[in-house]
């Protein structure tokens, strides 16, 4: 398995892997040295500079192992809530018997003569973060050159190593600058410019679904959206049906990495969508002459619809970020599915438990999201406590695996269809007969609450409850008999141009 395989994976020999490297291509590791010691001195020197580098540096940051345990002692004052000077830090050093290991008191009067010169601390911590990131750097490449020459190494997990050790490294060198409030009011202004030229005032995507875009404004840029249900309630459905309203209804360009199903399934379900015929003529291509002509008619809006497929199987977070990434720049996805949450791993990354994973992937989708500046809807797995519970209506602790997945989230909707469960009527007394409750559980920009929709199990398709329910299903023999040669000869389905990348 791959988890087990990347466990030989983990950071090891840091230092060691750096300096053989480094030694093999006859250099010395990325360093600033000067640098450290003028930084460090500084902090020793000027009040409160420390918090305008703790952000960004840690003890690992510097090269010099007495550096390390300098700034150590800082942070661990810094904590306290003490000062952070020279004589604060020598007492703080003396525990464990560190002072001695810098080089006693003398070293840090040293430096705190460097410091005094030293006004450019924040500059100097980017020197020495990028020294650092370089050495990292140097440390993952000796790793997967060390595990490539390996007879027996499995060459996918590897990469997905090497995947996810680069989406670290990534991530840790963004740092995001505290912004005033005035340079954001020209964007927020912006925002509802926009809004108020849409019909209905959205400030976000539209799906299609008209009480829902009510409730939640459109799904939001930069928001993890979670979609929830036990099995057979039609979470792929819904967000298939929803794709398509957002895509060939808005025209927002949308992509959907499938890890369960394969392009072709999600392609046949489009086209069932699409045409309202039965998955089961679909299926056996036993089509009336008019329902022929519905095929053909009803999904030619397919064929330029903005959908993007990748169905790569047990895809990894760093792996779908990259593809995310490309598809951004490529095509401006305005929006990411992802089915389903479960099934996707964080391969490269350190994890030591299940729930442990799916927090890292949870919290990178949502990194994604506010990267990508777009919203990035995953479907999850529920638990089997909904089954057992008298009342089946699911809520936020039967979130499957990790608490994380409610914590990161923006929005949290279950789909919940009483039917499923032999409740015929709701509690006014109403049919539940072909009715789909959308439960918003949890949303941090709006209200909660519940939306009805209509679900047609044999067009695998989710409508507004308001639109024609569809009819009777019963098949048109009349015309099968003057038709029936090409019954045996059906005619072909030509292929969607919805291509995966």
């Amino acid at each position: 398995m791959a988890i087990e395989t990347n466990k030989k994976y983990k950071k090891k020999d840091a230092n060691g892997s750096i300096e053989r490297a480094s030694k093999e291509i006859g250099k010395l590791p990325p360093q600033a040295l000067e640098v450290e010691k003028a930084l460090l001195g500084a902090l020793l020197t000027y009040k409160d500079a420390y918090s305008n580098v703790c952000e960004l540096l840690s003890a690992e940051s510097f090269y010099h192992k007495n550096h390390q345990y300098i700034y150590q002692a800082m942070s661990e004052l810094s904590l306290a809530g003490q000062p952070i000077d020279i004589l604060t830090v020598s007492e703080k050093l003396k525990v464990g018997n560190r002072l001695e290991a810098v080089g006693g008191f003398a070293t840090l009067s040293e430096l705190s003569e460097i410091g005094t010169s030293a006004v450019n601390i924040e500059e100097y911590a980017e020197i020495i973060y990028n020294k650092f990131l370089a050495r990292d750097l140097i440390r993952i490449s000796s790793n997967i050159e060390e595990q490539a020459f390996g007879e027996e190494t499995d060459i996918k997990n590897l990469l997905e190593y090497a995947e996810g050790q680069i989406f670290e490294i990534n991530q840790r060198r963004v740092k995001k600058e505290v912004t005033k409030v005035g340079d954001v009011v020209a964007d927020v202004i912006s925002r509802i410019n926009n809004a108020a030229q849409q019909e209905g005032g959205y400030t976000g995507l539209r799906t299609g679904f008209t009480k829902l875009d009510e409730k939640t404004n459109g799904w939001q840029p930069a928001t993890l959206n979670i979609i929830a249900a036990r099995p057979a309630m039609g979470k792929t459905a819904f967000v298939l049906s929803m794709a398509k309203n957002m895509a060939i209804d808005y025209g927002y360009p949308v992509a959907i990495f499938s890890l369960e199903m394969s392009n072709l399934e999600l392609v046949n379900r489009l086209v069932i969508n699409a045409s309202e015929i039965e998955g089961e003529k679909i299926k056996t291509g036993r089509l009336t002459p008019n329902e022929w002509q519905d095929l053909y008619a009803k999904t030619d809006c397919l064929n330029s619809a903005p959908i993007f497929i990748d169905d790569t199987a047990n895809i990894s977070v760093s792996e779908l970020t990259t593809k995310a990434r490309r598809l951004k720049s490529e095509h401006d996805i305005q929006c990411i599915i992802i089915d389903y949450l479960q099934l996707m791993n964080a391969s490269g990354m350190s994890y030591g438990s299940r729930e442990q994973e799916v927090s890292i992937i949870s919290r990178s989708l949502k990194g994604l999201a506010k990267e990508l500046d777009i919203p990035v809807i995953a479907l999850s797995q529920l638990n089997r406590g909904v089954e057992s519970r008298e009342e089946k209506r699911p809520q936020l602790s039967d979130l499957r695996e990790s608490g994380a997945i409610e914590q990161d989230a923006d929005m949290v909707v279950f789909i919940h269809r009483p039917e499923y469960y032999k409740i015929l009527q709701d509690a006014e007394g109403n049919s539940n007969e072909g009715v789909a409750e959308i439960i918003i559980a949890k949303h941090c920009s709006g209200a909660v609450g519940d939306v009805r929709l209509q679900f047609t199990k044999e067009l695998i398709k989710f409508s507004n409850l308001t639109e024609r329910r569809y009819g009777s299903y019963q098949a048109d023999t009349s015309s099968y008999q003057e038709f029936g040669n090409k019954y045996n000869e059906p005619m072909p389905i030509q292929p969607s141009s919805v291509d995966p990348f």
